[in-house]
Order: structure tokens, then sequence, then C-alpha cells
């Protein structure tokens, strides 16, 4: 929402139409909080024929239809005559993992219940009354309550709760990891400058994740609740107006293989391109081809790299209202934009526009999309009108097929131009009147999937447009599977104050467990601010070196580039936006793992510590990857901060300083936050670079962190050209892969190669090792059979030599690798 500050809430309900809303919002107000189900008779079993691999069955008041889905995950679909029912959006067209043939779902009937085990997952269906239960190992898992229940004015599912059970889920919102004991709306919804509490957001998701190790997942898209063990502690409700009746069951032995098997079902997130992972100058908003032009040549001056730049909807208007719709280019303040963005991309920038699924009635594209039969319409079947913020509007039904092809037309002709990326904003969509018709069906019912399809649209569109192209596409809202569309979320117009930042890590934890692994915030704060805060801006961008995608976006009142502050603040910046740069092959290389198994590039610390339930309520730091541990600075006037660790030992990625326990207190000061890295840990740099254009490992810095607790570890790097859609799969990739292992007198390192290459791949590399925690010069060093010699002085140290600084008490090692595989003893 681009509101400006200090609106009253009076005049919101105006401005942004909220009065279409409002007898939707008071009767929900009103209802109790907890709408229980009519009383029905006790559902009981009648029948089942098992049709390849679904088991369908009749009961007393429904057909439930189990369908395996892989060997941990099933899908429980109930369908009572005259319920309407709607189209999976959460499922993945295409399973990954489908069932294996020597593990196919096995079926057994005795007098008193089916047993329907898929391997992983197993189903007790009891008879009478009728109720699901399931098992992971035998051992219980989750189970039906009530059930299914359905009325003429709600639909849903009710289950049993375990005793210390704690639920992560529901999407986007401030309220603290363990979210057992709220109850959630399900209704994607702007929250204009949110700070520390809310309990309703952008980007809400029907499911949970369980401390028992189950995805609970429910497929539908209407406006609902979530409430749970909110009203009842021992109950999980989920409940909606309207929609699919279905849910997703997923279970796993660990954490990993969880999400893993729950993105198998929903879609894995495809590798963006590389440049997404580099720093993106934006605001609120551009306002001319100069701005643009002198921004970007003020990042080169003060030696920022750069790889992308967002414009706002000033690209097509002068002013924030009336144009909206528009969706091409204002030639007064764009007068070139093709040459524009050509001159950006020879400079290694990528242009990314927003678009809003609103066309105003005044924009010159209104009669073009109501001939094209592109909008949503009203109870009489005209295009649907209605007031908002930015002026008298239609709503695009990305529903439909002529809603689409409409949109996408317009999308192709900007593509064609130069435009490199999308940004859909305003997707939730933010204002939704009950009233308004689509295709599949009443506004309420699909609300929740509106920026899912949009998402879908604009993927399958590029994909057929070029299948080898990697498609940037970032939204505010979704629903479950978006993800698998290349859907970047980010976490909305947080207010510009420490408040804004304290939620940040919580929500995009939250967010990436249940497959949205990209989710970030606009770094600084985007709503509101008085004056520049220096301290909290540079912490902000400090936590956004380490998280996935480097933004920082704001109303303009208060630059929100680096750039165009004071030195001090520049200098500090530069350095977190250039150690980004540097730790790309470590950063692509999370990218690349979230591609394969759903992992999210930020995890948290319960993942390294799975039995130590205390660690799930930790939403102040987290796991970058693997082998970093983050905690950012969020109040002012920090000098030291008490970290909570998951076991093992980490080092102090700044000063090597060594730390173990349930804690650590970490001093710091404005040039740093904690930042530490696991014992035995290989982190991978490169050198800095203009963008990531530049990219090449062909100079690799590899530092080892030496432990005795950690005898034996290992690393990979996975790299391909950054560009090409599916490299992997295509075997158009490289994996470098590194280990130590410790004895009492050596460590032994092995490096080699996979993969067939890719286009600019380099032939050989320069590597420096650099062994931290070393305590002693080496007695010797070897490369294969060649000897490595010690030099005195650091600026003595060039290939196949080896420099001991007694200081860090940090061995370095220069060598070349150009064979496949290759060895390297150090000697104590």
């Amino acid at each position: 929402m681009k509101e400006r500050k200090n609106h009253k809430p009076t005049r919101l309900l105006k401005k942004f139409g909220l009065a279409t809303l409002l007898p939707t919002l008071l009767a929900t107000a009103v209802q109790p909080a907890l709408a229980q189900p009519t009383p029905e008779a006790a559902r009981s079993y009648q029948s089942h024929q098992l049709l390849e691999d679904k088991l369908i069955i009749t009961t007393s008041d429904s057909q439930v239809t189990l369908t395996p889905l892989n060997n941990a995950a099933l899908e429980i679909h109930y369908q009572r005559e005259g319920l309407k029912q709607l189209p999976s959006f959460a499922r993945a067209e295409k399973l990954t993992n489908q069932l294996k043939s020597d593990a196919l779902a096995q079926l057994s009937v005795s007098e008193e219940a089916l047993r329907y085990s898929l391997g992983e997952l197993t189903a007790i269906i009891h008879k009478s009354p009728f109720a699901i239960e399931y098992l992971r190992d035998g051992k219980p898992l989750l189970s039906e309550e009530h059930g299914f229940f359905a009325n003429q004015t709600m639909r849903g599912f009710r289950f049993n709760l375990a005793e210390q059970e704690k639920l992560i889920g529901g999407g986007q919102r401030v309220l603290g990891m363990d979210r057992r004991g709220h109850r959630l709306p399900l209704y994607n919804k702007a929250h204009y400058g949110y700070t520390t509490e809310s309990e309703q957001m952008y980007f809400g998701l029907p499911a949970v994740m369980s401390s028992n190790k189950y995805i609970l997942l429910f497929d539908n898209s209407a406006t609902g609740t979530m409430d749970l063990g909110a009203s009842e502690k021992d109950v999980l409700q989920f409940e909606a107006v309207a929609g699919r009746t279905s849910y997703i069951v997923v279970a796993g032995d660990t954490y990993p293989k969880l999400i893993e098997n729950y993105v198998d079902v929903t879609g894995r997130q495809p590798l963006p391109p590389r440049w997404a992972f580099g720093n993106f100058a934006s605001r609120f908003g551009y306002r001319s081809e100069q701005e643009v032009r002198d921004v970007v040549k003020k990042f080169r001056e003060e030696d920022f790299p750069l790889d992308a730049l967002v414009l706002d909807l000033y690209w097509f208007g002068a002013d924030i209202q009336g144009h909206m719709g528009n969706l091409a280019w204002d030639e007064k303040a764009f007068p070139n934009p093709v040459g524009m963005m050509a001159d950006l991309r020879e400079d290694g920038i990528n242009t990314i526009l927003v678009t809003e699924p609103f066309v105003l009635s005044t924009s010159e594209r209104w009669d073009s999309a109501v001939a094209a039969n592109a909008l949503a319409k009203n109870l009489a079947g005209q295009p649907k009108q209605f007031d908002f913020y930015f002026g008298n509007t239609g709503l695009i039904d990305v529903f439909s097929a002529d809603g689409r092809d409409w949109f996408w037309n317009i999308y192709k002709g900007l593509k064609d131009q130069g435009v490199a990326g999308w940004w859909g904003d305003l997707g939730e969509p933010e204002v939704h009147p009950s009233d308004t018709v689509h295709t599949v069906g009443m506004a309420d019912e699909i609300h929740n999937a509106y920026g899912h399809r949009w998402a879908q649209m604009l993927f399958d569109n590029e994909k057929a447009a070029n299948a080898d192209q990697r498609p940037f596409i970032m939204m505010r809202a979704g629903f479950p599977g978006s993800q698998r569309f290349g859907m970047i979320p980010w976490t909305g117009d947080v207010s510009r104050e420490w408040g804004g930042l304290k939620p940040q890590v919580e929500l995009s934890l939250q967010m990436g467990l249940l497959g949205f692994g990209y989710t970030h915030s606009d770094l600084g704060g985007f709503a509101g601010g008085e004056e520049f805060d220096r301290e909290l801006y540079i912490r902000w961008l400090q936590y956004g070196a380490f998280q996935p995608v480097y933004r920082p976006h704001a109303q303009e009142h208060i630059a929100p580039e680096p750039v165009f502050h004071d030195r001090k603040t520049r200098d500090i910046t530069r350095e977190y936006v250039k150690l980004r740069y540097r730790l790309l092959p470590y950063n692509y290389t999370l990218a690349f793992e979230n591609s394969q198994t759903g992992m999210p590039l930020m995890r948290p610390l319960f993942f390294d510590n799975e039995n130590n339930l205390a660690l799930m309520d930790n939403k102040d730091a987290y796991l970058w990857g693997n082998d970093f541990l983050v905690a950012p600075v969020t109040a002012e006037d920090t000098d030291e901060v008490a970290v909570q660790l998951p076991g093992g030992v980490w080092f102090d990625y700044w000063n090597d300083n060594q730390y173990g326990g349930d804690s650590a207190r970490i001093k710091v000061n404005l040039e740093t936050i904690p930042v530490l890295v696991r014992a035995g840990a290989f982190i991978p740099t490169v050198p800095d670079m203009r963008n990531t254009r530049e990219y090449s490992s062909r100079d690799l810095r590899l530092d080892y962190y030496a432990h005795e607790s950690a005898a034996q570890s290992s690393g990979y790097v996975y790299e391909d050209d950054g560009v090409t859609a599916d490299a992997f799969s295509k075997g158009q990739y490289q994996k470098l892969r590194f280990a130590g292992e410790r004895s009492e007198t050596s460590i032994q390192f092995k490096f080699g190669l996979e993969g067939d290459g890719y286009t600019g791949a380099p032939e050989s590399r320069n590597v420096e090792l650099v062994v931290h925690n070393w305590q002693q010069a080496p007695a010797g060093i070897n490369a294969g059979s060649q000897r490595i010699n010690l030099v005195k002085k650091e600026n003595q140290l060039t290939e196949n030599t080896a420099w001991y600084d007694k200081r860090a008490k940090a061995l370095h090692v220069k060598f070349g690798w150009a064979e496949k595989n290759q060895n390297l003893t150090v000697t104590q």
C-alpha cells in the first residue's frame, strides 16, 4: 500500500474502500470466539473401494478420498452433495517424488478399521464413529477430533492437539514463533506500518508445522480462520466460508526431511537468476529517467556494487493517484525507456517494474480491459467498479483466460522492451469487495489465491516465451505452493523504526518453513520516519547481508539507498554490501539447496537440536545456511548481545573468538553484529565485484574453522552460468567439493569437482585455504606429492606457498586447483 503517513482511521476507511467490506468485517467481529459446527449425526463408514492408489470411502454423509502424494504425504478430500468444490491451488501438478513401485500404498481391512499405509505415513480409518488418525513409524502423529464439518455458512475440520505440542505456521504474523493459543484470520490483508504485533498481514498461510514433525495444510483459498487451541486448548480448528474441503498431511523423521516432503507436494522453488542475490536500488519511487541514471551513477561513484534497479509506480504516472492500470511509460518523465534499460543492462543492472492488478476507470487501458473481458464482474455481470485510495477501479480477473491473456500481453510488450523482472504489488488484493464475481467463484471463495494465480500467469507465460530463462517474480501475497512459480515475497510496508526491525527474523523463518525461502524485508524500513536514524538504518542493512534478497526500499523523504547518506553510514554499509557479494559462492549454494529440497536459506536454531523444544521459540537468531549463526541487533545503543546457541562450538566471524554451551554474550560495536561460524565449517568467498555478472570462482578463498570437536567436516559450492533455467537437471553445472579430516598430528584436505561444467566456468582455480584456530606453524604442508614452503611475511605469499599468522593463529595456504581431485595435508 502506497499510503502517506499520519492518515486517520476514518480517512483509511474512506480512501481504501473498506466501507465495502465493513458488513463482512462486522459480521466476523460479532461471531462467537469459535463458531461450532451445526450438530450432526455421528459419521459412520459404509463402504470403500481402491481405485489405482486412491482410497475412496463412502460414509453416512460424505465421500472421503485419500490420495497418496508421496511416501509421506496424503491428501484427504471430503465431498458432500451440494457443497461446491474448487480445484486444488496448493498441489503441484507434477509431483517430483511419486510413490515408488516398491512402496505402493498398502490397504488392510478389519472389522473396526481400515489401515492405509504409504511407508512413512499410515492412516487408520476408524469405521464408527468415523475418524482418521495418522501414524509415523507406528507411533501416533495426528488425529481428527470431529474431523470434517459443514453447514450453511461454514465448513472445515477439527483435530486433536497433544499436550506439549508447539505449532509454527499461519504465514506472516508477528506473534512469536509458537502460534499455539492464537486464532488466526485467513484473509490476506495489508498491514501498513506494522511493528511488534500483527495477527493479520499480507501473506497468510492455512498451514502449520508441528513440533511432532508433521505439516497440516488446508487446501482452501476462502476467507477463514485457523484456531490453534485458542478457544479449546486441545483442538485445532480450520473454518472457512466456502472453498475446497480438503487437507494434506505430511510427515518427516526430521524437520528438513519434513520440508522436503512438503515441497515435493506443493512444488519446489526454481533457482532464481544469480543477479537476484546482488544489491538492489529501490525506493518509492524514481520519478524520471534522469533520476534513474543519476542514482546508478551515484552507486558507481561511491563504490557500491549494484545488480538491479526497481521502479515503483511513477514509471506510469507523474503522481500517486489516477494512473494505476496505465502500465505504460510516462513519456514525459521517461522519454527513452528502451535506451535507458539497454544502458543499464550494458552496465550489468537489471530493471524491475512494479505492476498492480487494478485498472482505474480513469486509466488509459480501462476501455481496453472492458472490451477484452479482462475484469472481474459485479452481480449484474458488468465490470465491477469500486473506490479505493488510488481512484475508482476495476480488478483484473486472473482466474479467467481473458483476464490473463490481456494482462500478459502488457507484460510481454514491456519484456520485449528490456524489463528483466516483475514486482507484483497490492496482490492480496488490497481491496476486494465480497460481491466481486470471478470466473471460478466469488471474491471470498478465492481471495487468498489471487496472488498465487497472478504469479502462475506470469511464470507460465515467461516459461512459454523462453523456457531457458529464469523469471524474477516478487509478490506481496500468495498461497501455499506459490513458491513453485518462482514467487519471492517480502514482508510488506514495515514501519521505519526499531519496532519494525524486531519481527523480521520471525516473519522470514515462519514463511521459509512452509516453502517461501526468499521472504525478505524492505531493508531500513518502509513507512514513516520523521528523520534519518543512522544506527537503525545501519543495523537493518547489516542484517540484510544475511537474508535472501538485499533490497533497501522506503518512502522517499528519507533516502533508502546507502549512497545518499553520511560518510560513516556509507563506509559501514558498503562493507556489508561487498561482503554479501564476496559470499556469493555460499549464498548461491544455499539457493541451489532450496531448489532441490526446499530447505530455506534462513533456518531456525532448532534445526540444529531437534530435541530442544525451547529453541523453537527463538525469534531473535537464525542459521544462515548450515554454517552461519546470525543474531541481528534490534535495539539502539547496544554493545553486547545475548545469543542462544543450539550446542556445539562456534567462532566469531569477525575476530575468531570461540563460544560454546547454551548461550553466549557477544560484544558488538556499530560496525558489527553477532555472526558466528560453526566449528569445522568451510566458508567460500571470492574477490570484490561490481555486480554478479563479473562473478567467477577462479580466485577462491576457503576459510576452514579447525577444532578438535569437528574431526570430520565437508562442504561444497554449486555453480552454473547464473541464467539458464534447470541448469542442474541439464548437467550444466559444477560442484566444488571439499572436506577436512583431522587426526592427532595432521589435517588432510580433499578437493574434488563434479559435473560437466558450464559456460564461463574457470579451467583452473587459485585457492587460498585459511585454517583458523591453528596454534603453531606447521611442520609440513604437501599438495599431493608437492611440498609447499612457508614464507615469513604475508606479502611473500604466492602460489604453492604458505604463511602462518602468529597473531591471528591462522595458516594461509595458496595452491592451484586444476585436477578433478586434489589432496592437501597439513602436519602439526
